[in-house]
């Protein structure tokens, strides 16, 4: 179930909501416990014991560092951390680079393996991280253990954020869970997150999707030069609205319960640099693999060699974490590379030259990073690629790239308007002074003209797609 179904929005949230609401506050998590089990049962009802599974495990590995903590057994709290780490790792590996790992010794033994043609458990790499967040936390003191199972199943399941993200460390959460204050105020700014979100979502995404499609979908010897940094470039907006409305709508389904959810993006293409990129894009899993990852191997602290590893090993990590294909490995390495290059060779010059050019600098190099990212057959990567750079194709452009374009021009200027962070003014309604009527009115207006304008591009469309479900 996608947040931007009929299914959801005119029956899965309404009667939680219903529920919610009604019954005593001592049952608000037994509530969402039970609806987020259902929510992720609706697609893959099998998988509901793989997700109680990792819920159990990191329960009983919290307790047992308490236990061990209280009895000053300190020695020994390290044991449940780990095996905490190894049988959410062993579950995300044999589910999620089972078929990987073995075509990978198929090639360096000669023998070939028959793959194990898994369906991948949705939200896997989301709900893995954060139930190992929560043992790691309490094992550092950063977190209390939570000694109810039912509000912790009510962290690991909550379905708003379950499916993809933003990833939420336990520690973050940790009172909201034992008591939560729920408002009026709290729960209009809610919806209006979330109809932004689900704006993002139809009425951007899924239309610039549908040029990416096309483009995406042509023989590299028919490309020009030009439709291929268009169509990159509808990717480009493609996985930021989509998946950024995805989080929108997360955080904004959080505040309709009380929770208050960090932020997972910060207009990351208005970034100078790849390394303020990466800052500003999917915030929740940079944060991750800088507190769990970085930090622990060393981080900065043991000299520029030792950090050039271990960016190495974040980003080789940061590029498996998001599939088993080879075209995300080299992605993570793409941008270990730039990182690398950009913080000890490139950044004295980058900083002294005009904003546009560090903008377009960013720019690019990102687009050419969404080109590996979206290519899971190495093999149309790479035409596609020799098609951007004037290496394979037919020319720089025909008429084809120009119906594209003028056809598509609208959308793809709105679109980039709308990644800017001045369009916040607009969608908040800003321009009215905050607490004013005429505020809450315009937001009112604004509400209800985006729901209808997103529940009749659904009707009238099939290609509803969330691009980060399958990680």
């Amino acid at each position: 179930m996608v947040f931007s179904s009929f299914a959801f929005l005119f029956r899965f949230l309404p009667l939680v909501l219903l529920a919610y609401y009604v019954l005593p506050r001592k049952c608000h998590n037994l509530v969402l416990f039970i609806s987020s089990l259902v929510f992720y049962a609706w697609g893959e009802p099998v998988y509901v014991v793989l997700i109680l599974l990792s819920t159990v495990v990191d329960y009983c590995a919290g307790r047992a560092v308490a236990y061990c903590k209280e009895k000053h057994y300190i020695k020994w709290t390290v044991v449940p951390v780990v095996c905490s780490a190894v049988i959410n790792l062993a579950l995300l590996g044999f589910f999620k680079y089972g078929d990987f790992f073995l075509q990978i010794v198929g090639r360096l033994t000669g023998v070939e393996f028959s793959g194990l043609n898994l369906a991948l458990p949705i939200g896997i790499s989301f709900y893995t991280f954060q139930t190992m967040s929560y043992t790691i936390d309490v094992y550092r003191g950063d977190a209390p253990v939570q000694k109810n199972f039912i509000t912790f199943g009510t962290y690991v399941s909550l379905f708003p954020q379950l499916i993809a993200g933003p990833i939420i460390r336990y520690k973050t959460v940790a009172d909201q869970l034992k008591e939560r204050r729920e408002s009026l105020d709290g729960f209009c700014k809610g919806i209006l997150r979330f109809m932004i979100g689900l704006g993002k979502k139809v009425l951007i995404a899924n239309q610039i999707g549908v040029l990416w499609e096309e483009i995406s979908g042509m023989d590299a010897a028919d490309l020009t030069t030009a439709t291929a940094w268009l169509g990159i470039l509808a990717f480009t907006l493609q996985i930021y609205f989509d998946f950024s409305g995805y989080s929108d709508m997360a955080i904004g389904l959080g505040a309709m319960f009380g929770f208050s959810f960090p932020e997972n993006f910060n207009y990351p293409y208005q970034s100078r640099s790849i390394t303020e990129f990466w800052r500003r894009w999917h915030i929740s899993l940079g944060t991750w693999f800088k507190e769990y990852v970085y930090i622990p191997l060393g981080g900065n602290r043991k000299g520029q060699g030792r950090q050039f590893v271990n960016i190495a090993i974040v980003w080789l990590l940061t590029g498996l974490w998001h599939g088993a294909y080879f075209n995300f490995v080299l992605w993570g390495i793409y941008y270990g590379i730039l990182l690398v290059i950009e913080k000890w060779l490139w950044k004295p010059v980058l900083e002294k030259l005009p904003a546009l050019v560090q903008h377009l600098y960013t720019l690019v190099f990102v687009m050419i990073g969404w080109s590996l990212f979206s290519w899971q057959d190495m093999a149309d990567g790479a035409g596609y690629l020799k098609a951007m750079f004037f290496q394979a194709g037919s020319g720089l452009g025909n008429q084809q790239t120009i119906y594209f374009l003028l056809s598509n021009l609208v959308l793809l200027l709105v679109a980039m308007i709308g990644s800017l962070s001045w369009m916040k003014q607009l969608v908040g309604c800003r321009w009215f002074p905050e607490g004013t009527v005429r505020r809450e009115i315009a937001s009112a207006v604004f509400v209800v003209v985006l729901f209808v304008a997103c529940v009749a591009m659904l009707v009238n469309s099939s290609y509803n797609p969330f691009l980060y479900f399958r990680f």
